[in-house]
């Protein structure tokens, strides 16, 4: 009997390498990662500027605390805020304590409780982080939530503006709803937000965590919208593997956030600052970032091409979801054949490469997928 708690479901195989999109397990079998560790490895296993960034900072210093100045968290703050309405970023280490950060941060700020989100929305597991998400079978089992969250449906514009009144503090949504299924935001829906919040003075929200640091193609896939939010939550590929997550505000947030009202042992510590830095480096290269659209693109046009026309592709740059019956089914064959994808929602294969993919393995990884996926499948 294993010493773990069964908090997961486990696939049967143990990876032991990486290198690049690629992945071995202990009996020596190639894999292509078309999960990146659920769009984390943004550039790839084992990149060799990020080994040896890890070892460089290693040998310098690993931990201090925030009781002291840290350039490290300075410099990627910078990087992080440049080019955008964005001002101000606190670090942590993971997305849901970002999201946590965000939510304590939008209450202080307002004064106010209530804070709209969306069905089939993901935010975390912590209880705020928890009862932000609006997914019954998340909640189930552990008792009252935090209140005064309400859930309304994804890009309905009719059912936004009834909810909003005088005691909403804040919107709170993803550009695409990885978990719940890759629904991607409607442009009409997005200026819906954007309006009603400057106009009622509602703090906007966006949960980036999955879809932020160059996987949408552009540094943040709001860019993409008319959204322009006050709150900005990032995770995942920000350090490409290595645990951290932020969170990026306005400079009109910034009295609400002093001395005392929040913090983090281990978040913004020397190491995750240098891994993020090296991150940033290269994805927020225009060159690469374009790069990104552009095989993204090629992705979603082949997986249009090769699959029944009964399957619906949907998604942003390199989260591309693929609707299909017996989502499970198709993840475990995929494996078996050499490809790792990972569900979303209950009838869609999510698609989360590195973004360092190459063409080829592109073509390989659709090849697999056009073998397995019937068309029988039809659309959820």
């Amino acid at each position: 009997m294993s010493a773990l708690f069964g908090n997961y479901t486990r696939r049967p195989i143990q990876l032991v390498k990486g290198k690049g999109t690629k992945v071995w397990d202990e009996n020596g079998k190639t894999y292509l990662d078309f999960t990146s560790g659920i769009a984390v490895l943004s550039l790839g296993h084992a990149n060799p500027i990020l080994v040896e960034t890890i070892k460089h900072q290693s040998e310098l210093l690993w931990h201090t605390s925030n009781l002291f100045q840290n350039k490290y968290q300075e410099q990627l703050a910078e990087k992080l805020v440049k080019g955008t309405h964005l001002s101000h970023a606190f670090f942590c280490n993971s997305g849901t304590e970002a999201n946590e950060a965000a939510i304590k941060l939008a209450r202080k700020h307002t004064g106010k409780h209530k804070i709209i989100t969306f069905l089939h929305s993901f935010h975390g597991r912590t209880f705020g982080a928890m009862s932000a998400t609006g997914q019954e079978k998340v909640h189930s089992g552990f008792g009252p939530i935090v209140e005064k969250f309400e859930y309304l449906p994804y890009n309905d514009v009719e059912a936004l503006l009834s909810a909003v009144d005088d005691e909403t503090a804040a919107i709170m949504l993803e550009v695409v709803q990885g978990e719940g299924g890759v629904h991607v935001i409607a442009p009409e829906f997005a200026e819906a937000i954007q309006k009603v919040c400057e106009d009622k003075g509602i703090l906007c929200i966006v949960d980036e965590v999955q879809t932020g640091i160059g996987r949408s193609g552009t540094p943040y896939a709001y860019m993409q919208t008319a959204l322009k939010p006050h709150i900005v939550t990032l995770a995942k590929g920000l350090a490409g593997g290595f645990p951290i997550g932020a969170m990026l505000g306005t400079a009109e947030l910034y009295d609400s956030f002093g001395p005392g009202t929040h913090g983090s042992t281990f978040g913004g510590n020397p190491l995750a600052m240098s891994v993020a830095t090296a991150v940033i480096n290269e994805i927020f290269d225009k060159t690469f970032l374009e790069n990104v659209k552009k095989k993204s693109q090629y992705l979603k046009e082949k997986l249009v091409d090769a699959l029944p026309e009964t399957v619906e592709v949907r998604g942003m740059g390199f989260l591309q979801g693929i609707t299909c019956e017996n989502s499970s089914v198709i993840v475990d064959t995929a494996e078996k054949n050499g490809l790792l994808v990972v569900a979303a929602g209950e009838n869609v294969v999510r698609l989360l490469p590195p973004l360092t993919v190459s063409y080829d393995e592109i073509d390989e990884a659709v090849a697999i997928l056009q073998a397995i996926i019937p068309a029988t499948t039809t659309v959820s």
